[in-house]
C-alpha cells in the first residue's frame, strides 16, 4: 500500500515515516510540506492513502481533501492534527480516519488498515471496474461491508477452492469470484501458476522444498504454510528460482 505523508513539520513527517516503515505491506512513496505539493504528488504517484495534516500554511488539509475528492479515483485520506476541535471538523468530511498528534503507533496502524477499504467517494469509480483490474493494480470484491479492494503488490498467492478463489494478502484473505485462469491471463507477468489450485506472486517466492513422500512445496515470504507445486509445473518453478 502506497502512502503519501503531508505535513509542514519535518519532525512530524519523519516520525510518521519511521512508524510506517515498520508495517509490512506499506510504503511511503513521498512526503510533502504543503497542499500544492501534496496534489502534485498524488497526481504523479497515485498513492493509496494520504496522511494529511489539517493545519498548514496556504492550502490547508480540508482544502486539499476537497480537491482530492473530485479526482477520478481519490486516495483514502487520513487527517492528522494537534487540536481535537480540528479533528471534529475533519470528521464531517468523511475521511478514512483522523489521528491526534503525537500519533500513536497502534492508532496509525488501525487507520491505515481502514484505509484499505474504498471510501464513499471511491465506490462509484470502483463499481464499473472488473473484479480483477490489473491496470488499476487491485483485486476487488463485494463484501457485506461494501466493496473491498487489495493492492496486487500485497497479494502473496491465490488459491482456488470449488467456485471461489481466495486472495491471501499481507493483511488477511479476500474471497473473490474470478477463476485462476482469468487471473493468470491478466496477472501472468507478476504471478506464476504452480498448481491447478494455486497462483503465487513471483517476487514472494523464497524457496522449494520436498516432503517425505516427494511432494514439492513453495515457501513464500510472510506465509507459514507451503504452497503445493504440481509435477508438471516444477520446471517453471525451478526456472523462476534459477533466475
Amino acid at each position: 500500500m502506497k502512502v503519501l505523508i503531508v505535513d509542514d513539520e519535518p519532525l512530524a513527517r519523519e516520525r510518521l515515516r519511521r512508524m510506517i516503515e515498520e508495517f509490512p505491506g506499506y510504503q511511503v512513496v513521498a512526503e510533502a510540506d504543503d497542499g500544492d505539493k501534496a496534489l502534485d504528488c498524488v497526481g504523479r504517484l497515485r498513492p493509496d492513502a494520504v496522511l494529511l495534516d489539517l493545519h498548514m500554511p496556504g492550502m490547508d488539509g480540508l482544502q486539499v481533501a476537497g480537491e482530492l475528492a473530485d479526482s477520478e479515483l481519490p486516495p483514502a485520506v487520513i487527517f492528522t492534527t494537534a487540536h481535537s476541535e480540528h479533528a471534529l471538523s475533519a470528521h464531517s468530511s468523511q475521511p478514512a480516519g483522523y489521528l491526534l498528534k503525537p500519533v500513536r503507533r497502534e492508532d496509525l496502524m488501525a487507520a491505515l488498515a481502514r484505509a484499505r477499504r474504498p471510501s464513499q467517494a471511491q465506490y462509484a469509480a470502483l463499481a464499473g471496474q472488473s473484479i480483477a483490474d490489473s491496470a488499476m493494480g487491485y483485486v476487488s470484491a463485494r463484501t457485506r461491508d461494501g466493496i473491498e479492494r487489495v493492492a496486487i503488490r500485497d497479494i502473496l498467492y491465490f488459491w482456488a477452492d470449488q467456485k471461489y478463489t481466495s486472495a491471501f494478502h499481507l493483511q488477511g484473505e479476500l474471497l473473490i469470484e474470478q477463476s485462476l485462469a482469468t487471473l493468470e491471463q491478466s496477472l501472468g507477468e507478476v504471478f506464476l501458476r504452480v498448481h491447478r489450485k494455486a497462483l503465487v506472486a513471483r517476487a514472494q517466492v523464497t524457496g522449494l522444498r520436498y516432503d517425505d513422500d516427494g511432494g514439492a512445496y513453495l515457501t513464500l515470504r510472510y506465509v507459514d504454510v507451503g504452497v503445493p507445486v504440481s509435477r508438471r509445473r516444477l520446471p517453471d518453478v525451478r526456472a523462476l528460482l534459477g533466475a
